[in-house]
This record gives C-alpha cells, sequence and structure tokens, in this order.
C-alpha cells in the first residue's frame, strides 16, 4: 500500500468533527455512537471527576492489541489518528488487519485532564507515573483493561513539545518513538527486540514521507512509567509520539503521519513481525531538544552592542473552547545550537518588546519591535 494512496484513505475518512488541539470527551461522543453499529463501544470506569472512559473493540483475530491515547489530557493527535482509523475499518479497509487482530482502543484515558488541557489528571497526578501506585481511577481502568485483555502488544500514545528535533541536524521530529526498557540494565530482551521491530518497520516505511523527521527517545528506565512496567511484564510496549510539523500548530499535518504509522505498526503485527529485525530501530536519530518555536538572532539591546539571540516559545492556553498559542521570551543568549521553527534575522538592530520595553526572560512578547519595524510573533 502506497504512501500516496495511504494519504488519500487518511483524507476521506478523517474524522472532520475532530479538528485542532482540544479534544474532549463531548467531542468524541457522536463519534462513538457512529462506530457503535459495527465495533463494541463500552466504559470502562470513570475518572477522579466521574468521567467515563471509553473503549472500543475492533477485529476477530488472535493477535491482541491495546492502544490508549490522551494519557496527558493536552496530547490529543494520537486521539484524532485513532478515529480517523476506525472510519477507516468501518467502511472495510486494512481487512488483514481485522482478520489477524483484535484491537482494544480507549481513546481518551484522562478526560478531566482532556477537558481542562492539562498533562495531569484532576488529583494532579501525571498518569504515566502511576503505573506502580495505581493511585488514580484512570490508572486503575488502564492496569484492569490491561489484566482482562491480555494483549499480546500495547501502543502507548502521546504527543511532544515543539522542542524536540531528530538529531542534531536541524529537522523537527515529526514523530517519535520508544521502546521502553524493562530493567536499569537497559537490556535488549526479545520483548523489546520485538517492539523495536515494529518501530523499525514504521520507520523504514515512513521514510519517504519524513526523511530524518523521526526521533527515538532516551530508553533510561522508570518501572513508575506505564509503558516500561507493560515491557517488563513481557509484552512489547510501543510510545508513539506526535510531533511538529512546519507551521503545523494544530498538528493536523502530523495527524496524517500518525494515521500511517499506526497503520505501519498494526500491519508489522498483522503480518507477524520478526523480532529479529530489530536492528533498523538504531538507525533512528535520539531526540534532541534542540529546537524553540521563534529565534530572533542577532540582537543587540539599547545598553549593550554585544549581539545576541531572542528564544521564544509558545504557552497553549485553553480559551474560549481553543487553544491559544501565546509567545514568551524563554532565553536571551547565543543560541548557535539551537534550531528554531520560525527565524527571524535582526541584522544586529534593537528589540524591543510591544510595549516597547527591554526584553526579559518570562515577558510575552506579541511582536517584536526591531529599529522600529514591527514583527509580528505567530503560530
Amino acid at each position: 500500500m502506497t504512501s500516496k494512496y495511504l494519504s488519500e484513505l487518511q483524507k476521506s475518512f478523517k474524522e472532520k468533527s475532530l479538528f485542532g488541539r482540544y479534544i474532549t470527551n463531548s467531542k468524541i461522543a457522536d463519534v462513538l455512537k457512529k462506530l457503535s453499529t459495527k465495533f463494541e463501544v463500552s466504559t470502562l470506569g470513570y475518572s477522579v471527576e466521574n468521567r467515563p472512559i471509553y473503549s472500543i473493540k475492533i477485529g476477530r483475530g488472535t493477535t491482541k492489541v491495546l492502544l490508549w491515547s490522551q494519557m496527558h489530557g493536552n496530547e490529543s493527535t494520537t486521539t484524532k489518528a485513532i478515529f480517523d482509523l476506525c472510519n477507516a475499518f468501518m467502511k472495510g479497509e486494512f481487512s488483514d488487519i481485522i482478520e489477524s487482530c483484535t484491537l482494544q482502543i480507549i481513546p481518551i484515558l484522562n478526560p478531566d485532564g482532556a477537558e481542562r488541557y492539562t498533562r495531569i489528571n484532576a488529583n494532579d497526578v501525571d498518569l504515566n507515573r502511576d503505573a506502580q501506585d495505581l493511585s488514580q481511577p484512570e490508572s486503575k481502568v488502564l492496569r484492569v483493561c490491561f489484566d482482562d485483555f491480555e494483549p499480546d502488544y500495547c501502543f502507548n500514545l502521546h504527543g511532544q513539545r515543539t522542542i524536540f528535533g531528530a538529531g542534531d541536524a536541524g529537522n523537527s521530529a515529526i514523530l517519535s518513538f520508544l521502546s521502553p526498557s524493562e530493567d536499569d540494565k537497559r537490556s535488549i530482551t526479545i520483548t523489546r527486540k520485538k517492539a523495536m521491530a515494529v518501530i523499525s518497520s514504521i520507520n523504514k516505511n515512513l521514510q519517504p514521507d519524513l526523511a530524518d523527521a523521526i526521533g527515538r527517545y532516551d530508553d533510561g528506565f522508570n518501572l513508575n512509567c506505564v509503558g516500561d512496567t507493560f515491557q517488563s511484564m513481557g509484552v512489547p510496549t510501543i510510545l508513539y509520539e506526535a510531533g511538529h510539523y512546519p507551521n503545523d500548530y494544530e498538528r493536523e499535518i502530523t495527524r496524517v503521519y500518525l494515521f500511517k504509522a499506526l497503520f505501519y505498526g498494526l500491519q508489522a503485527i498483522s503480518n507477524s513481525s520478526n523480532y529479529k529485525d530489530f536492528n533498523g530501530y538504531y538507525d533512528i536519530p535520539e531526540n534532541k531538544k534542540n529546537f524553540y518555536d521563534v529565534i530572533i538572532r542577532n540582537c543587540r539591546s539599547k545598553d549593550s552592542e554585544t549581539s545576541f539571540d531572542v528564544a521564544i516559545q509558545f504557552k497553549e492556553v485553553l480559551k474560549d473552547g481553543g487553544i491559544s498559542f501565546v509567545p514568551y521570551v524563554e532565553k536571551l543568549e547565543q543560541l548557535d545550537s539551537y534550531f528554531g521553527h520560525d527565524e527571524i534575522d535582526a541584522k544586529n538592530a534593537m528589540i524591543l518588546n510591544h510595549e516597547n520595553k527591554i526584553l526579559k526572560v518570562g515577558y510575552e512578547i506579541v511582536f517584536a519591535m526591531l529599529n522600529n519595524r514591527k514583527y509580528l510573533i505567530k503560530s
């Protein structure tokens, strides 16, 4: 199946009711009703604030795959891609996957965090650090689901900040992956190899689309993390991270590549991916925190002739039912080893903020004044 054909499928089956970054239970309710005509839709349990945690079951195969999204409530791109994929299944696409696999999908594990657009749940707990304590109702729901379903593979679906690059080459990490460690030694076990082999297949298939723009997370071990726990329990677990495509702050283009990555991952499992084919995993460059949303280079201030760079990062703010991207000054220094998703060369001009004040770290900066010329800072 060609990349072009998959792009056409995603366009055809895109769930148009879901758009942008703010995806909540109320926004997926009607979609779940539509899916319930062909798939098993149920409620697994409830959140701290008594919001339902939904499940979708698809497929008739013996290989079982558990997928969950929005464990962090503000990481919604994978949720959109899941529903695009479900729409394709509804219309008979990817029938080989449905025949060989049974999928159980939790589209929003942290509905309270989704409502608030926060990483944490309503008790201010990061669910991805609660795999051992199981102190939160959402964590317990996931663990009971895992125990009852007894998956052969897990897909742990997340979204990452715009700060990540795929290595040091200046390419944004549009997607990232990880086969988590099982122990402090980061041992390369058969379970890890199986996850690595799936990731290797995804990466190979996506390279024509995202050459040098796919990253690999550091595999430092933390048993409190869900992926590390499930991997240590002998179930190959693949971490997906939706990253930043240039000028795509709503993550609608990244959504297309996530759709493809989900398909390629499930296809690899459906085709009984050989764990011996895991070495391609190490061809993926490690993620580096080497990007800012905007860098204004070669600036000077009123009281100094020494040039410096200005790093600007957007803060995601929930406002009026949508997400606003508010720019703030992050650093004022030489940033030669960093990249900007957008870059402005000040050419040694004096820089002030939109209130004609000298810049300071932490200032909001709607636009920059460079020698009395206005430069709008926008996502």
